[in-house]
Parts: structure tokens; C-alpha cells; sequence
């Protein structure tokens, strides 16, 4: 069936915001195309010595950011609000800083490919909002089993770096609630209820927090000498 006028100036507004996407995320990461096939190496890398407290707060703070300018993309996507370029520039940032985060301990070519790992998050999920927002239901369930399977790589990638600390079972079934609250989310906000996708989002912050403190916590078990 054919989309009307106002259907066609949002599939336009969708294309121009994957286009925005793919962009800005070719410039976070050379490995922006390749997949996580391997562990991160071990390395007792030149890692500074912190606090467990500072890297505590530090994990969450990085974690918060990047549910909280996930949400501000999709409310600027669905509004199609003149910020949804720096909002996207700030949201692809984040997950630089996730992998920067982690190169102390694993290194920079593991850092670098769970930066890749989340700018393909990301873009699925932009992906995501685009079909859902042009009523295109076979990109949608496309762009749906391909997110949820990067989850699954991402689940598998942080497992192989610290299995004793990171039991995989215990990271899929939180990056599997990750997406199917920030899915419930956007459906929210791009269906015009409101109060429903800010309730969503409080859910969305509490869970990830939650999933920021065992990956700090199993850092700190498996790198003691880093920590005052």
C-alpha cells in the first residue's frame, strides 16, 4: 500500500536520520564493520591505580549516560527535533567512552571492539526507530532479531574477557531486558504516551545501573592490584 504524504515526509526524515547515524559512526571506530570473533586478551596492562569507590561511580556515570542520551535520541528522532544531529554525535560518543573505559584492563584492540560492538547497537536501534516510525513492519522485524543478536554478541564478548566474574547467562538476560525496555520505550514515545515511556525509562536507568555495578565490581575482583 502506498504511504501517504505524511508517511512519505516521515520515511524521508527516517532515512535522513540512519544517514546521520552511519555517519558519525564511521568516525568513531576502524573497526566500525568487523565482528567480535574472539576474546579480549588478558593484559595487566599500564592500568592507574583508583579507588574501587571512583571506578564504581565512574562505570555508572557511563552506563546512565548511555541509556540517558538513548532516550534523548528517540525523543528527538520522534519529534524530529533540529538537535537529532548532536544529540546522535553525543549518544556515538558514549560508547567511545565505554571502550575507552575498558582498554586499561583488556587492551585497546578489546576496547576498540566493544566500541564497535555498541556503535552497531546503536545503529540498529536507530534502525529500529526508523521502520517503526514508517510503518515498515519487515524492516522492523529485521532490524529487531539483528539488535537483539548484537546483544547476544555483546553478552558473549564481555563473558569471554571475565568469565568467572561475568556469568553469560547473567549478561544476556540483562542486555535482553536492556532492549526489550528501551524497545517498550521508544514504542511509547513514538506512540504519543508520554507518562508511559518516561515510566519505561526510569525501569530502563535502574536496570542498567544494576548491570554497571557487575561489570565494575568484576573488574575490580579481577584486576585488584589497579584499586586502592
Amino acid at each position: 500500500m502506498a504511504l501517504g504524504g505524511r508517511m512519505w515526509r516521515r520515511a524521508i526524515a527516517a532515512t535522513a536520520a540512519i544517514a546521520t547515524v552511519a555517519v558519525l559512526a564511521l568516525g568513531t571506530s576502524s573497526l566500525a564493520t568487523t565482528r567480535a570473533s574472539s576474546a579480549p586478551a588478558k593484559t595487566q596492562a599500564h592500568y592507574p591505580v583508583t579507588s574501587k569507590r571512583a571506578f564504581h561511580d565512574g562505570m555508572r556515570r557511563l552506563w546512565v549516560d548511555h541509556v540517558t542520551w538513548t532516550r534523548l535520541f528517540i525523543v528527538s528522532f520522534a519529534a524530529d527535533l533540529p538537535d537529532l544531529h548532536a544529540t546522535t554525535d553525543r549518544l556515538l560518543q558514549n560508547q567511545v567512552d565505554i571502550g575507552n573505559a575498558v582498554k586499561p584492563f583488556y587492551g585497546k584492540a578489546a576496547g576498540d571492539q566493544l566500541t564497535t560492538l555498541l556503535t552497531q547497537h546503536i545503529q540498529t536501534a536507530a534502525d529500529l526507530l526508523a521502520a517503526a516510525k514508517a510503518g515498515d513492519s519487515t524492516a522492523f522485524d529485521q532490524a529487531k532479531t539483528k539488535w537483539y543478536a548484537n546483544a547476544r554478541r555483546i553478552a558473549g564478548f564481555l563473558h569471554d574477557a571475565n568469565p568467572k566474574n561475568w556469568p553469560l547467562a547473567d549478561l544476556r538476560g540483562m542486555m535482553k531486558t536492556h532492549l526489550d525496555l528501551t524497545l517498550q520505550e521508544a514504542s511509547d514515545q513514538l506512540g504519543g504516551s508520554y507518562a508511559a515511556s518516561v515510566a519505561v525509562y526510569d525501569e530502563v536507568e535502574t536496570e542498567i545501573l544494576g548491570m554497571a555495578d557487575m561489570l565494575s565490581k568484576g573488574i575490580i575482583k579481577q584486576f585488584p592490584g589497579a584499586f586502592a
